[in-house]
């Protein structure tokens, strides 16, 4: 992208890449021609309907954390539509039947409580139960580890009846993070060994996300190997839920400095916010990466990036650059598609970022910008 174009924009704004999200879909698409597998679009990292056409003519469809991201599929790409939530309100379920292909339940009392409304529906649903495998391959990061200790999130083996009811017919699975094909090995053979007896029973094994299935070095053919296995060994349909592998690195957020200060060091002041528009910086925590910014003291001129929000604790971090800030300069971080449009808030009043779309030909087309009447629905 030049320059021109990113003083052209208003700021704070996300720009996604059509040329590196068609990038990524490719891989996925090749992955369900060379498998058979299906792969869904995880909206819980990526919601951003405007491109949902584009990636349904590469995907299978979607999959959902509750009613709202369930709507949104079906209305938007309407395609496969899955959806699994921790528990289900029985409101929501009377319209999550109609709208869903397959309903996964966390609990067999959560099935228990809902399995009527799916079965006087009138629609034919899957049902399926989300298992823990009691087996981690997250380190440092607990806090999106569902094999974690106490993690209330799919049922151990343990608690599972001896026979399933005839009516479910998946399993599932969601236990990695950013993580490569190895670990998911690993953890599909924990799980076959503890719920083996069930796999002749059911149609369908959902794998989860989690899979960095689009990022350089992924080890693919291990993936590919291991789907292939499952299918050819248990004859079931094979499922996979990648959020962050559909726009992985497909995303910009542009942002510009409206102030310098300095106590101790210079900091700039900047009109994105870590708290409000890439709330991951400071849950992970990570370094998002910034175009011309290295790591700090590597270049001359050293700055921290902060925000303009009350929290003191709004830093995004320490970079160095190669030649001086200055008020006025624009900012472009990178890899902010994911769980940024989803996450952000307006904390403060600080404005929402605007969205926009790099085409392959190099012009930006703005989709939406937002602005005090977005700030104000939210609140009474």
């Amino acid at each position: 992208m030049k320059t021109d174009i990113w003083n052209k924009l208003p700021t704070p704004c996300y720009v996604v890449d059509e040329r590196k999200l068609k990038q990524n879909l490719t891989i996925l698409q090749k992955l369900e021609q060379d498998t058979g597998c299906h792969v869904l679009l995880a909206q819980k990292a990526f919601s951003m309907y405007s491109l949902y056409p584009l990636i349904g003519q590469y995907l299978s469809g979607t999959t959902a954390s509750g009613l709202y991201e369930a709507r949104l599929g079906r209305e938007e790409m309407g395609k496969e539509n899955h959806v699994f939530a921790p528990a289900y309100k029985g409101k929501d379920m009377k319209e999550l039947v109609q709208l869903c292909d397959h309903i996964i339940f966390n609990s067999f009392a959560q099935y228990e409580k809902h399995r009527e409304v799916i079965e006087c529906s009138g629609k034919k649903v899957s049902i399926g139960i989300r298992v823990n495998p009691e087996y981690s391959t997250q380190e440092g990061h607990a806090i999106y580890d569902p094999c974690a200790p106490g993690s209330r999130l799919g049922v151990t083996k343990e608690h599972f009846p001896k026979e399933l009811p005839e009516d479910i017919e998946g399993l599932h699975f969601h236990t990695l993070c950013e993580q490569d094909a190895d670990d998911l090995v690993r953890t599909f053979y924990a799980f076959e060994e503890k719920f083996n007896p069930y796999l002749t029973k059911i149609k369908w094994l959902n794998l989860g996300g989690g899979h960095h299935i689009t990022r350089d070095g992924y080890k693919i053919e291990e993936l590919k190997k291991l789907i292939r296995y499952i299918r050819d060994t248990y004859q079931l349909e094979v499922y996979l839920e990648p959020g962050e592998a559909i726009a992985l690195n497909a995303g910009y957020l542009v942002t510009e400095v409206e102030d310098i200060v300095e106590n101790g060091m210079d900091i700039l002041i900047l009109d994105a916010s870590a708290a409000c528009h890439m709330p991951d910086v400071l849950e992970m925590p990570y370094r998002p990466p910034l175009k011309g910014g290295f790591p700090a003291g590597e270049k001359k001129y050293t700055y921290r990036l902060s925000s303009l929000t009350c929290l003191a604790g709004d830093v995004i971090g320490d970079y160095s650059f190669e030649q001086e800030m200055h008020v006025g300069d624009r900012l472009v971080f990178e890899d902010m598609a994911i769980y940024s449009m989803v996450k952000n808030n307006t904390f403060n009043g600080i404005p929402l970022p605007g969205i926009a779309i790099l085409k392959e030909d190099g012009t930006v087309q703005m989709v939406k910008e937002f602005g005090y009447e977005d700030f104000k629905m939210r609140l009474s």
